[in-house]
């Protein structure tokens, strides 16, 4: 081999060095997705509940299921118990609540819906409620792009509907939504944490 072609043979090993370790690189970025790079936490669906779990902090969930023809979703996050006071502790009585943690709680339909017998066109809301003792405001607000309940404003409010909340015999550690399809064109989105559950019917 001749002198004047050594560098560019030189340059060709240095090339295919350099992209076998850009190559194992990657392939250690998609075997362990915590190198290089942060990890989202998963979406949950919240299942029925009694004892207390090992995972930390509020999880990020969501419910979604058909009433009538309406495609229906739910995404909040959910807080667990873990042995604490939740009514008229964590969660204030007579106070506007996200009805989850952190970032407002969504309610988006394809369709239009029946609310407790009032309508809401398709889109995007958020879902607020104001716990009482007896008696629950539950509440559709046009922004659902707020954290907590920081943003709040009654104005934006589409719907208010009274309900009664129901005590349950069982403990449900971690928050959790349901959209329960009934007959024909009717449903339930419901509502759970502790031993309180809210229902609301949809149609």
């Amino acid at each position: 081999m001749t002198l004047k072609y050594f560098p560019f043979i030189s340059s060709a090993i240095l090339y295919l060095m350099l992209s076998a370790c850009m190559q194992e690189s990657a392939s250690q970025k998609k075997a362990n997705p915590s190198i290089g790079e942060k990890q989202e936490n998963p979406v949950r669906e919240i299942a029925e509940q009694a004892e207390a779990d090992t995972l930390k902090g509020s999880l990020k969930a969501e419910a979604h299921g058909k009433i009538g023809s309406a495609n229906v979703k739910i995404m909040y996050h959910s807080p667990a118990v873990r042995d604490r006071v939740v009514w008229g502790g964590l969660v204030p009585f007579d106070r506007v609540w996200v009805t989850g943690a952190h970032s407002a709680t969504s309610l988006q339909t394809d369709q239009e819906l029946a609310l407790g017998g009032k309508k809401l066109p398709a889109g995007k809301y958020a879902i607020f409620t104001i716990p009482g003792k007896k008696e629950w405001q539950f509440i559709i607000n046009k922004n659902w792009q707020q954290h907590l309940a920081d943003n709040y404003s009654d104005k934006e409010d589409l719907i208010r509907i009274t309900l009664k909340a129901e005590n349950m015999p069982d403990n449900q550690e971690r928050l959790r939504y349901q959209i329960l399809t009934g007959s024909a064109d009717e449903g339930e989105i419901v509502m759970s944490w502790e031993k309180v559950k809210l229902s609301l019917p949809v149609k």
